[in-house]
């Protein structure tokens, strides 16, 4: 996110800003405890209130939560933040924005949750010749496939498979044009060269 000096910002800014729904925006700030300023029809956020959202919003995009975020922060009593953030109480509002120092045991439990979390994301890695049982199948059953299923398999462009023409041959197979399949779609029709 650009931060500058900002002194304040509507509430609406906030949804182009993060990319993100209203719900989401409102979500968030609720999450935080920051109550929005009405000027006139318009609600603003001030400075600080943009930084934690701002802080936040870079926590998530390297896989961090909102719930791990209020932890590491030390903001779970929300009552003496939400003071501070707007603008109630100056004194320990510094302390919000310059960081919060962490026991090891609570920098470990960080690193434990994020370590998890990357883990859940992590996929198993496809087997690269399972497309060949996929074609086999395919042609020991007499399947007519899609252009784009064909695409997929292949991993091609459709618009390459279609100038192919009525025959073409790739990876040990003969694909045939069969007709169409539903939603206008050239069928191929597989078998083995």
């Amino acid at each position: 996110m650009a931060k500058g000096n900002i002194d304040r910002i509507p509430v609406n800014q906030l949804i182009a800003r993060y990319k993100l729904a209203r719900s989401a925006v409102y979500k968030r700030m609720s999450d935080l405890g920051i109550e929005r300023e009405k000027i006139g029809n318009r609600a603003y956020v001030n400075a600080q209130q943009i930084a934690l959202l701002d802080e936040l919003h870079d926590f998530i995009q390297v896989g961090g939560n909102v719930a791990e975020f209020i932890a590491r922060k030390g903001l779970g009593s929300a009552g003496n933040q939400a003071a501070d953030l707007n603008g109630q109480s100056a004194e320990s509002s510094s302390e919000l924005t310059t960081g919060v120092s962490l026991s090891q045991a609570d920098m470990l439990k960080l690193i434990s949750a994020f370590a998890s979390e990357m883990a859940s994301k992590i996929r198993p890695v496809a087997d690269p010749l399972a497309y060949y049982e996929s074609l086999e199948k395919a042609a020991s059953r007499g399947w007519k496939l899609r252009t784009s299923e064909l695409a997929d398999l292949l991993d091609l462009d459709p618009d390459d498979i279609n100038r192919y023409g009525q025959t073409f041959y790739e990876a040990g197979f003969v694909f045939n044009r069969a007709g169409y399949r539903s939603g206008g779609e050239v069928a191929w029709l597989v078998s083995k060269r």
